[in-house]
């Protein structure tokens, strides 16, 4: 097994379960474009990744639209959403324990920044984190891949199987193997398994503790 020295985190659905946060939000943001006949299981396609795929894709708004619906969920998130959120079981001892053993970490998320930057500094885990880095306002550089390139480049980090990033999607899977770095999938977020198991990670985490001995090896 690899011994990792630099690990890099997704955020939503790998660290915290922000789904009430998130789902929220977009049934604010929907209920302002009126928006009001869809299954409420597309809801969850939002979490990974960033939110203006969500709006075009999902639900197919134009560019201006698009922007539009970012601008409403934003209002709800930035006031009330971000603080709908737990830590997954395990997840805060871990942090501790990786850093107590000289682990260097860091966050590549597709939530707006500050709003991540929020989240970490609300349940203390900025002081284990080298780094954060998020999606752009305008959504420009918000891919995954894009994301983890460019934290890899500010911190002068050259790709090495020696760095993994873990994630719960196939974003996170497939920005990973972009970046030459090694992977983690994570079964408890919300990507789904069979889609998970497809992008062929190099290791696979059921839970919490099972993350851990991965990444403590």
């Amino acid at each position: 097994m690899t011994q990792f020295t630099h690990i890099i985190f997704d955020l939503d659905g790998t660290l915290t379960d922000n789904t009430q946060g998130i789902i929220n939000s977009l049934k604010y943001s929907l209920q302002k474009m009126h928006i009001d006949d869809y299954p409420e299981n597309l809801l969850d396609g939002f979490i990974g990744p960033p939110l203006q795929w969500g709006f075009s894709q999902l639900f197919g708004l134009n560019e201006r639209d698009t922007k539009l619906a970012v601008e409403y969920f934003r209002e709800f998130y930035g006031e009330n959403g971000w603080h709908q959120n737990v830590p997954y079981d395990g997840v805060l001892e871990m942090i501790a324990e990786l850093d107590r053993l000289g682990k260097k970490m860091y966050i590549a998320t597709s939530k707006l920044e500050k709003y991540a930057v929020q989240i970490m500094e609300y349940f203390e885990m900025d002081k284990y984190i080298i780094q954060l880095k998020g999606a752009d306002y305008g959504g420009e550089k918000a891919t995954k891949t894009q994301i983890i390139t460019d934290l890899m480049t500010m911190q002068q980090l050259s790709p090495s199987p020696q760095i993994v990033m873990i994630g719960d999607t196939v974003f996170d899977i497939e920005g990973g193997k972009a970046n030459n770095l090694s992977t983690i999938a994570v079964s408890y977020g919300f990507g789904k398994p069979e889609e998970l198991h497809a992008a062929a990670p190099d290791y696979f985490a059921d839970d919490v503790e099972e993350l851990y001995e991965i990444l403590s090896a």
